[in-house]
């Protein structure tokens, strides 16, 4: 992000770019890990929300004013400090976010102050920007504004512990060293090297300025917190005498590493679900290695999910039998299974990972019905691990098998802090393969995850990178009965709001299908076809479509006497039709239909957006009139 903050001397187009790319770039809000993480996923969200309005700035960028342009300086430069705050809770040392809580805390005040003050000297009313991208701005700028006004909550207790390590050292409470080994994430040697990096990298970078005394500090910290994961490990490997030996239990198969074969202390979840403990999977993916040791299928993505369900069982199961607990163990019930159904749940997942396909179909189909309507059950059986196994059963043969894990998804993914786990699973693959290939309640189901998905910015990205999305969800579009083109229309709308994915839907032939859908009255979805024209009329392949393919009389017959909305956007589309390159041909349409009355009204009585748009198409259109009487009188002369 060199360069971002020195906006200022940058030529306007050059500033725009860089805003544009410092946007697309910032760290996603799946990196982020204790502390602040809430905040910092938050903060994310917030500047990943400008894409859109930077996408449409970036695209009309020649016909707004050159002064317009300019007060987007100060929001490039807030930006700019912004993306090295987000890198630096993604990259930099933990220690030092838990210790100097303050100075973080000065900063995320800053940025926000900044990023509140950088949109009130931004010329909204000179950018041109659709309704839905207004609303969003909006949005964010009230959020910065409410947040600039409360305190930013930071992690105390955390504090508290490693002040407590400190001042007790060398006699300190295990159990608090262990709560925070967890919490900072430090349980190997592989998460400790990059800790130790980082605190080099602060050194370096900060040339000096963070004191010694607290460099000092967090030195022995950190080599207090390595000891002890050196200790817990050794001992965990190697248990006292006295305890009862593992290899004089008969261990079930389903709490077996299929490659240690040993008990398993940590089970993860990888994304072909198959379950195997963190050291073992971790080594071997260290290794080299890019598939999954049980199946020989390539890994979608390094993701390693707890199996909070399998490791609850594993240590009651251990209690049981007299064996030692394991430092990251807990021997409690899982907190997060439905309230009696704990065993019930954990059966269903075990279910759900077995060779016999009835026996997934089943369990599939219970978590589908399980998550229908109750966010607790959705939160529940997301953490217990059932993502990654249900995103397996989306390339089963089995028609009912692949509807029941799409479904179950779909319904996982309504709750927001699903979405991520879901993508990071892998799913988005197998999901647009379902849309492509599936029954029409599997493809209608596909279409509809990918919308929820979607609603988180980087995921338009991810699915728009897909080759066949797009280009299904314009197939079920389409194909599909009415329930089926809405839930797709909503998708397309959705992804497309992210500027690559709009070129891909056209090419991909999404505008004569919409404007199909707006000419025949029985298909009875106008208001969505028309806001998604509007959406496309602004983008330069869009508009070159649209003037190809759609009746201008329509258009101005939902001017004369659409509903408000319909109305809005009907006038948002001519407009953007008649200033692109076909303007001329198109203003003598307009003309010709007699729509100045009907615009005039507009002008005065519609919504906010529809009175700018009707008198901008006023203009336009008195400048052709006067154009037409000037070349007139000069054929006269």
């Amino acid at each position: 992000m060199a360069g971002v903050e020195d906006a200022g001397v940058l030529d306007t187009a050059e500033m725009l770019r860089r805003l544009v790319n410092s946007v697309e770039q910032v760290p996603s809000a799946s990196c982020f890990c204790k502390p602040y993480k809430k905040q910092f996923r938050c903060l994310s969200r917030q500047i990943k929300l400008f894409a859109p309005m930077l996408d449409e700035v970036w695209e009309k960028r020649a016909s707004i004013p050159e002064d317009a342009l300019k007060t987007l300086a100060p929001l490039a430069a807030a930006i700019g400090f912004a993306w090295e705050l987000l890198r630096f809770g993604n990259e930099g040392s933990k220690l030092y976010m838990v210790l100097e809580r303050y100075r973080i805390i000065e900063r995320l005040m800053n940025v926000t102050a900044r990023l509140e003050h950088a949109l009130d000297i931004v010329s909204f009313n000179k950018l041109g920007l659709t309704h839905f991208v207004t609303e969003q701005v909006d949005l964010v700028h009230g959020q910065f504004k409410r947040a600039k006004c409360h305190t930013v909550d930071s992690d105390l207790g955390l504090y508290n512990d490693l002040r407590s390590i400190y001042n007790s050292m060398p006699d300190t409470d295990p159990d608090i060293i262990n709560r925070v080994v967890e919490n900072l994430q430090l349980l190997n040697i592989s998460e400790f090297t990059q800790e130790s990096a980082a605190l080099h990298e602060l050194v370096v970078s900060n040339g000096g300025a963070v004191p010694e005394k607290n460099l000092e500090r967090m030195s022995m910290l950190l080599k207090k917190l390595k000891d002890y994961v050196l200790t817990q490990n050794y001992e965990a490997e190697n248990p006292p005498c006295h305890s009862i030996p593992v290899s004089t239990i008969s261990i079930p198969d389903d709490f077996r590493c299929a490659i240690s074969l040993e008990l398993m202390k940590d089970p993860v979840i990888v994304s072909t679900g198959q379950t195997y403990e963190r050291r073992s999977i971790k080594k071997w993916i260290e290794d080299g290695h890019d598939t999954c040791p049980k199946t020989r299928l390539r890994l979608a993505n390094r993701s390693l999910i707890p199996n909070i369900v399998l490791r609850s069982l594993i240590s009651h199961w251990s209690e049981t039998n007299g064996l030692p607990k394991y430092p990251y163990v807990s021997s409690k019930p899982a907190s997060f299974c439905l309230s009696k159904e704990h065993e019930y749940v954990a059966d269903l997942i075990l279910k759900l990972s077995s060779h016999c396909l009835e026996k997934q179909r089943s369990a599939a189909a219970e978590l589908r019905r399980l998550t229908k309507g109750s966010s607790i059950n959705r939160r529940c059986v997301a953490a217990a691990g059932a993502v990654p196994l249900l995103v397996t059963l989306l390339s089963k043969s089995d028609l009912s098998t692949q509807v029941h894990a799409v479904t179950a998804l779909l319904n996982i993914s309504i709750l927001e802090e699903n979405r991520e786990l879901i993508v990071s699973s892998g799913a988005v693959p197998g999901i647009v393969c379902l849309l492509k290939n599936g029954n029409m309640e599997a493809r209608r189901n596909a279409a509809a995850t990918l919308f929820i998905l979607s609603s988180v910015n980087e995921n338009r990205i991810l699915i728009g990178c897909e080759s066949d999305a797009i280009q299904g969800l314009i197939s079920l579009l389409r194909e599909g009965g009415l329930e089926e083109k809405k839930d797709a229309a909503s998708a397309i709308f959705t992804l497309c709001s992210y500027r690559g994915n709009k070129s891909k839907a056209v090419r991909a032939g999404v505008v004569p299908i919409l404007v199909d859908l707006l000419m025949n009255p029985e298909a009875l979805m106008t208001g969505i076809p028309l806001a998604m024209l509007s959406s496309f009329s602004s983008h330069r392949d869009g508009n070159a479509a649209i003037c190809e393919v759609l009746p201008i009389p329509l258009l101005v017959k939902h001017i004369k006497s659409g509903s408000p909305q319909n109305c809005t956007n009907a006038v948002a589309i001519l407009l953007e039709l008649c200033v692109g390159k076909q303007r001329q041909i198109c203003l003598a349409k307009v003309h010709e239909c007699g729509v100045m009355p009907a615009l005039q009204n507009l002008a005065v009585s519609g919504t906010d957006r529809a009175k700018r748009k009707a008198a901008e198409l006023i203009e336009c259109l008195n400048r052709f009139m006067d154009q037409q009487i000037q070349a007139l009188c000069q054929i006269r002369v």
